[in-house]
């Protein structure tokens, strides 16, 4: 069994003149990362791994699930890769997941996290919000046979 924990980026800031890469948490942002973080560390074993996005917003993001998880920030593998929208890297990345984690988060952007959670999820939403995060178990040992999974977890802000 695979269970894959995804996590959008909380709410980022428009109100800097950076590169789409590098833009920060905004305050609800900043708000509702650490919020989430700690209810879904209370609801959910801790991961083997953590995957995220380089850019800022998303590995901001991943520090506060670092500290629910008491993860060091510096286990948390950094991958431009997952700096993606419509999913295909993210897929890849998924399925070239070492076959000895057995549950895997990403922190990453949408379309590519609602799209994900479409396909691959038995949960159908419209889309994942800011700072939301889905449970997905996969009935396979290995990552790169994932397909049709179950959805057993799902928290958006607007539900604490």
């Amino acid at each position: 069994m695979k269970t894959l924990y995804l996590v959008r980026h909380a709410k980022s800031s428009w109100k800097f003149d950076v590169i789409d890469h590098e833009r920060p948490l905004n305050d609800r942002g900043l708000n509702d990362a650490p919020r989430v973080a700690a209810h879904v560390a209370s609801k959910m074993p801790k991961p083997d791994l953590m995957m995220s996005s380089d850019a800022m917003r998303a590995k901001t993001t991943s520090f506060f699930f670092a500290k629910a998880y008491q993860i060091p920030e510096e286990e948390i593998k950094l991958d431009y890769k997952l700096y993606d929208f419509d999913g295909r890297d993210l897929l890849e990345v998924i399925r070239n997941c070492d076959d000895s984690v057995s549950c895997l988060m990403v922190f990453g952007h949408n379309n590519a996290m609602t799209n994900f959670v479409n396909t691959y999820g038995n949960n159908y939403v419209d889309n994942v919000p800011t700072c939301g995060f889905t449970a997905i178990k996969f009935n396979t040992d290995h990552w790169k046979d994932i397909s049709l999974g179950e959805t057993i977890f799902t928290c958006i802000p607007k539900e604490l």
